[in-house]
């Protein structure tokens, strides 16, 4: 994967990690991206050790020293740098209470850090140490399911979507968004899940839906919504569009479908 680490951050990165003992890798987004040759302008970065340290070290190093932003209570640090997002996370493990979406956060292991994500194309990592520079990583077989085109989940999709509802709404969006088929499994857990999504702030929600909106496909997302009993949830307006009227023997077209085709249309 060597190849795809040209930008400078991440030789910094490695030198830094050289230095300081703690081992760092690039994560999720970025490598899946890289390996299905799509920009992207978020590099997130995990540290086993302080990842607001390694983005205090790395700032420092940088041209012009980015003014970096400090989360304490996740252990992650943030700064801009050549209209790229970076983003440093301290390796952690999660739990969850019932009521919420937000975890109990603990340091914990690279496999920790893999084991929490939400699904296995966002799992994926590349060691940026001088041991093993450039090496894939990839315990659930984030690589196949790319080359496959399909959304699941690292671990039980049930307790994955229970854990972070939003989990489920994001699922969608990325079938949506790389043309994707969401894996049967990981499709019934969002169904059976679909309350959950309750607990999530409409904020959350609409950032999700704007991008399911702005993807090249848009009725992809909502069918799914909609074959997962969710868009009545969260969307009941659309929902309600659903079926064909008729009036005196004469009927009008099914206005859910119609504005999904207009939706893609524009």
């Amino acid at each position: 994967m060597k190849e795809y680490l040209k930008h400078p951050i991440f030789e910094i990165i490695s030198n830094i990690a050289e230095e300081t003992g703690n081992k760092a890798y690039v994560i999720g987004g970025y490598v899946r991206d890289m390996i299905l040759k799509r920009e992207s302008k978020d590099i997130d970065f995990v540290v086993i050790g302080s990842g607001i340290e390694m983005a205090k070290k790395v700032a420092s190093n940088l041209k012009n020293s980015p003014n970096v932003n400090i989360f304490k209570r996740f252990g992650t640090a943030m700064f801009k740098y050549d209209d790229i997002e970076i983003e440093f996370v301290g390796a952690r493990k999660e739990s969850y209470s019932s009521d919420s979406r937000k975890p109990f956060v603990e340091e914990g292991s690279l496999e920790d850090d893999q084991n929490r994500r939400d699904l296995t194309i966002n799992t994926l990592a590349v060691s940026l140490n001088k041991i093993d520079y450039g090496k894939l990583i990839d315990p659930f077989n984030g690589i196949e399911d790319i080359k496959n085109k399909t959304i699941r989940t690292p671990l039980d999709p049930s307790i994955t979507f229970s854990d972070d509802p939003l989990r489920m709404m994001r699922a969608i969006r990325f079938a949506c968004q790389l043309d994707f088929v969401v894996y049967p499994s990981t499709l019934q857990a969002i169904k059976e899940n679909k309350e959950r999504i309750h607990i999530i702030s409409k904020e959350r929600i609409t950032d999700e839906l704007n991008k399911i909106i702005m993807s090249d496909r848009p009725s992809t997302g909502f069918k799914l919504l909609d074959k997962t009993a969710m868009l009545q949830l969260i969307f009941p307006e659309l929902y309600d569009l659903k079926g064909v009227e008729t009036i005196n023997g004469l009927s009008h077209k099914d206005n859910f479908i119609h504005s999904l085709q207009v939706l893609n249309n524009i």
